[in-house]
């Protein structure tokens, strides 16, 4: 039984990987050299680089750099300020014949307003076949940084110093609600990104929302040109409802947007040329992955002629999830030979779905640590919770044959009578903190900060499921519930009513999750420990005896010497 067990587990992971790795052909590549795009957001920041700190200096051979590969794809950029050096890029842009929509960026610093206008002027003059456009403004309104009416003031001061046209970028809603704008500006410059929309769009539907958009903007501003100022969806982060970031979904959003914008004859940027790591600090996973090149390496993520995956690197994590399922039936078989045991069958199935389960999660969990793993304090955080989720089920399985309940705070914490001797119960205890310490970390951020936490469904699950499953093949019959366990459970149980509200029942991330959660707060339920008596006079004094045998060597030598 073992055996067939075994075999039927790697059999379901190999084709739930095969499942999972299947790529996807799209009916027009979303990047393709021979179909230039119309115009790509680009913001040159690398690595540690920041728009957030007046120390960075973006070079000269870094922008030439980034311009020569867009080249290849764009017939021009968009960028969104003039400091930093991005004064650069108009005159680098000019040398690889690219066109520039030049971004000019307004805050409440009328000061620092005063030079990004001054400095946009002065390049429009001196690169006017180069400068297509002037736009005064990026979601100023959306921040609250100036009302419409200054702006509006800005916009036509603007206009009076050069010769292209001027525009304002915002979200649509906002233009809808400022109408006085109008009369302002050349054209519209709408920014309509299904991800983030009040009503997340899921990707299948996102190209027939912005078009939907777009008729009503056009219907609410007769005579202006309407361009998409911008557009796109991230390939990693979290879900907004329905809307799950993804490779394939980033890749369709971008194809069918650009196929509609052809059909329908109107201009669009695209959002944005490069994964911007940085933002990655105050957005999240998913502010630094809406990029079609990739942050580090600048690679394109969707060649065309090539297949589209999400997990393009599935047959090594198939081949990981296999070596665990095995590892897991080995420590299983270890356990039961060590206990001079017989397991049945409810015990092997046990192992069998532990098994079957970590070896399909174990690449998904891998795969979401190094995206969404950012600084020092993100990259101990996912590690650990990976480790934690690589180890549970290997100390499960051994749990389960060795007919052991699972561990309690109180076998590493508690006072001495409490605390276990065995290290193979202290490191399984410790696997079980740690997995409760980060999922608590996780609930605590998606219940008061969730806008950019992601969600960790399948290292979690990992963690979590085998100290269940010992709960429940190895009961503890009789005893008292701790207080420390009955607390976390509460908080668990808490945390997953709340989440599963807040994010709606579409999320499937957030859904798994908070079933995660409620799988925590029923096991630390249902810990029990049993009392510990305290030594007897005889105990203890049979306990001094044997102590004293012990130490008449060491005084007899202190004698000696």
């Amino acid at each position: 039984m073992p055996l067939t067990l075994l075999l039927v587990s790697l059999v379901t992971i190999a084709i739930a990987w095969w499942w999972l790795g299947l790529p996807v052909d799209l009916p027009r590549a979303p990047i393709d050299p021979n179909n230039k795009l119309q115009c790509i957001s680009y913001a040159p920041f690398r690595n540690h680089q920041t728009s957030l700190s007046p120390a960075t200096q973006v070079s000269r051979e870094q922008i030439a750099e980034d311009l020569a590969l867009l080249a290849g794809v764009s017939n021009c950029v968009r960028t969104y300020a003039t400091d930093l050096g991005l004064d650069q890029i108009p005159e680098l842009a000019a040398k690889q014949g690219l066109k520039v929509i030049q971004g000019i960026f307004l805050d409440k610093d009328q000061q620092k307003n005063a030079m990004q206008i001054a400095t946009a002027v002065r390049l429009a003059k001196q690169y006017p076949e180069t400068i297509i456009a002037l736009v005064v403004g990026n979601e100023t309104l959306l921040r609250k940084d100036i009302t419409a009416s200054d702006l509006a003031a800005k916009i036509r001061s603007v206009k009076a110093q050069v010769a292209v046209p001027v525009t304002y970028a915002d979200v649509w809603e906002f233009w809808l609600s400022n109408a006085e704008l109008y009369d302002a500006v050349d054209f519209v410059t709408v920014h309509i990104l299904p991800y983030w929309e009040n009503v997340p769009i899921r990707a299948e539907a996102a190209a027939a929302h912005v078009g939907a958009i777009r008729r009503r903007i056009a219907s609410a501003f007769p005579g202006k040109e309407i361009l998409i100022g911008e557009i796109g969806w991230p390939s990693a982060g979290r879900m907004r409802e329905s809307a799950l970031p993804s490779p394939v979904n980033q890749a369709r959003v971008v194809s069918e947007i650009l196929d509609l914008a052809q059909r329908e004859n109107f201009r669009v940027n695209l959002f944005e040329a490069f994964d911007e790591s940085w933002k990655r600090e105050i957005e999240g996973t998913v502010g630094g992955s809406w990029g079609l090149f990739d942050a580090a390496q600048r690679r394109l993520k969707y060649p065309p002629g090539i297949a589209i995956s999400n997990f393009p690197m599935w047959k090594l994590q198939m081949g990981s999830g296999i070596g665990l399922a095995i590892l897991i039936f080995g420590a299983a078989w270890l356990s039961l030979r060590r206990n001079f045991g017989k397991a049945g069958l409810v015990a092997w199935f046990a192992v069998a779905i532990l098994a079957t389960a970590s070896g399909i999660l174990l690449g998904v969990a891998a795969q979401k640590m190094i995206d969404e793993s950012y600084g020092a304090g993100g990259w101990l955080l996912w590690g650990s919770l990976l480790l934690a989720a690589g180890a549970s089920p290997l100390f499960g399985a051994a749990a389960i044959m060795s007919g052991r309940s699972s561990p309690t705070f109180l076998d590493l914490l508690g006072p001495g009578l409490y605390r276990t001797g065995s290290m193979l119960a202290i490191l399984h205890g410790a696997v079980w903190i740690a997995t409760v310490v980060i999922g608590t970390a996780t609930a605590l951020g998606l219940v008061f900060d969730p806008r950019f936490i992601d969600f960790p469904y399948a290292a979690l699950t990992m963690a979590a499921a085998p100290f269940a499953a010992v709960m429940l093949v190895n009961p503890v019959n009789g005893g008292i519930r701790p207080m420390a366990e009955s607390i976390y459970a509460g908080l668990f149980l808490f945390a997953a009513i709340y989440i599963g509200f807040n994010e709606g029942p579409a999320n499937w991330q957030s859904l798994w999750t908070c079933a995660v959660y409620l799988l925590l707060a029923a096991t630390l339920w249902r810990v029990r420990v049993r009392q510990q008596r305290a030594p007897s006079n005889e105990h203890r004094r049979d306990q001094l005896r044997v102590e004293s045998a012990f130490e008449l060597p060491d005084r007899q030598l202190q004698y000696d010497r």
